[in-house]
């Protein structure tokens, strides 16, 4: 419940607000003076002030310039029955939120306050999001790689980062597309602002909206108080929406038009906010064929898609398995105090040649696994197969379909029936991006699909 307090020398006006602010469920404070207001300021978290300006001293003037060194981010809200023009614009340039004449204006009070403190919360957020980036700072990883493709994403975050364009980007599962993020907000105008992560698959659609734009308390059942959303959050930073794909119609919607108009309406709410924010998006999925089946808005991805990153699967990049294998290994043994590790040329191959589905992320398991459960001070190329498998795991199914097989034509459908799987299996069942790496159009990937009735889960 937000605390207010209420500082007038005349006892009416007190209790008149008081009265009108405990019924809107505010806690309220008041005094009866300026030291009276400073003393319990500064012994008291306030979440606003409502100041009369004509007090015995220290007057209401006073009392906001004492407040504007001690307190800047308080919201005070100046009252009087006697002010000018002049006395306005000083209150003003000493921070004031804004300025009430006596008597007040129910209406007009209610919305000043709760404007106010819809400030405050957010500067609040805003302060913890910057503490939180300035801490994580020291341990952003670096985007470790030798591929050509790891040096051209680094040099399109280089030449994006400080454009306000936005900026979509694609790749499987465990890439390395937050980082990617990170490192676009990190090297941005806007670094110093906070970066504000969605992962839009985590959260159930009905809660989609309130979580990115907030809500009005009482605006559907379980809001008992008031939430300032992402794009809030954000204000002034960059706003992450990972999985984007998988965001409803409706949020997709909402989402368009606060990109459009840089405005977004809280949930229940109905008054327009603005917000200034850089979208960074990620999606695991294939935009266009979503697109295709009517699931993703296409003015949504021409509105997030000005730049596209692609970050591919490690297993299109295996030159920056040794080194990511390596600065893991140093990475994960400084975190659980153990000595430092190296692997044998026959393990960093052996790696090298492991399927990696799921990318980066798989990676950084298992060279967790070894420091934890391999003997020795190195790590063996007979570790690594013990605790990931054979490197080949294709050898036995080549030998089982020729052996199965007398018909040509049958080992060949059969062959082409495995490949097919494995390479879907591998993209995650992404049809365009197996169509890409295979060499085939995806119309005739959907024909094999059908021709040996390969389905999901086979």
């Amino acid at each position: 419940m937000p605390t207010i307090l209420v500082v007038d020398d005349e006892g009416s006006i007190r209790r008149t607000l008081r009265e009108i602010l405990e019924y809107e469920d505010y806690a309220v404070d008041v005094a009866t003076e300026g030291s009276e207001a400073l003393t319990m300021l500064r012994e008291t978290t306030y979440d606003a002030v409502l100041l009369d300006i004509k007090m015995p001293a220290p007057d209401g003037m006073e009392v906001l310039r004492t407040l504007a060194d001690e307190q800047p981010t308080l919201p005070v809200i100046m009252i009087s029955g006697h002010a000018t023009i002049e006395t306005a614009v000083e209150a003003t340039k000493l921070g004031a939120y804004d300025f009430i004449e006596k008597p007040p204006d129910l209406n007009r009070l209610l919305v000043t306050v709760r404007n106010a403190l819809d400030r405050n919360t957010l500067e609040v957020e805003n302060q913890r999001m910057r503490q939180m980036i300035t801490e994580q700072a020291g341990d952003l990883s670096p985007i470790i790689g030798e591929s050509d493709a790891i040096a051209d994403i680094k040099a399109t975050i280089d030449r994006v980062a400080a454009t306000e364009a936005r900026v979509l980007i694609t790749g499987e599962n465990g890439t390395g597309k937050e980082l990617v993020a990170r490192w676009i907000h990190q090297k941005s105008g806007r670094a110093d602002a906070p970066l504000v992560e969605v992962n839009c698959a985590a959260i159930p659609s009905e809660l989609i909206e309130s979580e990115l734009f907030g809500h009005e308390k009482g605006s559907f059942t379980g809001a008992t108080q008031q939430r300032i959303g992402k794009f809030e959050q954000a204000d002034g930073g960059t706003l992450f929406l990972d999985e984007i794909g998988d965001m409803s119609a409706s949020a997709q919607a909402k989402v368009l038009r606060a990109l459009q108009e840089s405005t977004i309406q809280r949930v229940g709410g109905g008054q327009p906010i603005e917000v200034d924010v850089r979208v960074v998006a990620a999606t695991n999925k294939d935009l266009m064929a979503e697109m295709e089946e009517g699931r993703f808005r296409e003015d949504l991805y021409h509105r997030i898609g000005v730049i596209l990153i692609d970050v591919p699967p490690l297993r299109h990049r295996r030159d920056d398995i040794p080194p990511l294998a390596r600065h893991f290994a140093q990475h994960l043994a400084r975190r659980h105090g153990m000595q430092p590790r190296t692997f044998t040329d026959a393990a960093i191959q052996h790696l090298r040649q492991a399927p990696w589905r799921g990318n980066v992320r798989e990676l950084q398991n298992v060279v967790e696994r070894l420091l934890i459960l391999a003997d020795g001070d190195t790590i063996t190329a007979e570790a690594v197969e013990r605790h990931i498998g054979p490197s080949a795991p294709g050898d036995s199914l080549a030998t089982d379909l020729i052996h199965s097989h007398e018909d040509f034509t049958e080992a060949r459908d059969a062959f082409e029936r495995a490949f097919i799987q494995h390479k879907l299996n591998a993209h995650d069942w992404n049809v365009s991006q197996t169509a890409e790496t295979i060499g085939i159009q995806r119309s005739h990937l959907y024909n094999k699909l059908n021709k040996y009735g390969i389905e999901r889960g086979d």
